[in-house]
């Protein structure tokens, strides 16, 4: 826990009133003007034209957000047994794991650019002997419940044989989903064992 001294909290007090004063003489510096011009500008009103104008040139409202990006139910994880024993524990070959995912963007001109990655291990099972196992992930982005870019990637993972275990990264970059205003956009990933 902190303790401020008396001492200094003196001196706090004092650099903050240095502070304040000194913003108190920055306004002819920074153009303080006259008294009409502050007046002029405190009365001023934007006509409907020129609202109309800075509403078309102005970015999507979710230029200060990026879109969620979610794991899918049911595709967090991929299980792989071999010899038709699914879900003998004993007879499991390898699994894989999302550990995470993330997200940037950059808007401009109505479109979204998504950077899109995620994390995972790969870990050997009882029955495991692979060198390297193939991750299927899938990226998707879907708007007011529509799919608009979906894409499945395999990542081959190398094993090390003594850990039994690696990680992988996927990133794909610069997916550019169009925006107009208010419509709902989740980005998902997961693994994707369909064929």
């Amino acid at each position: 826990m902190t303790t401020f001294t008396p001492l200094a909290l003196r001196l706090s007090a004092a650099a903050s009133a240095a502070v304040l004063l000194a913003g108190c003489s920055m306004g002819s510096m920074f153009g303080g003007g006259s008294a009409t011009q502050t007046q002029t500008l405190q009365n001023a009103t934007a006509t409907p034209a020129a609202v109309a104008q800075a509403q078309s040139s102005a970015l999507p409202a979710i230029a200060s957000q990026c879109p969620p990006i979610r794991v899918r139910p049911g595709s967090e994880a991929m299980f792989y047994y071999g010899s038709g024993k699914t879900g003998d524990a004993r007879a499991l070959q390898y699994q894989g794991v999302i550990d995470e995912s993330t997200r940037n963007c950059v808007v401009s001109n109505g479109l979204i650019n998504v950077n899109m990655g995620v994390t995972g291990r790969v870990l050997l099972g009882p029955q495991g002997k692979q060198t390297t196992v193939n991750a299927p992930i899938r990226f998707a982005v879907e708007r007011d419940g529509q799919a608009i870019f979906s894409e499945k990637y395999t990542i081959a993972v190398p094993i090390d044989a003594t850990a039994r275990s690696a990680e992988f990264v996927k990133v794909i970059e610069n997916v550019a989903i169009p925006y107009l205003g208010g419509e709902d956009i989740t980005i998902w990933v997961g693994f994707d064992t369909r064929n």
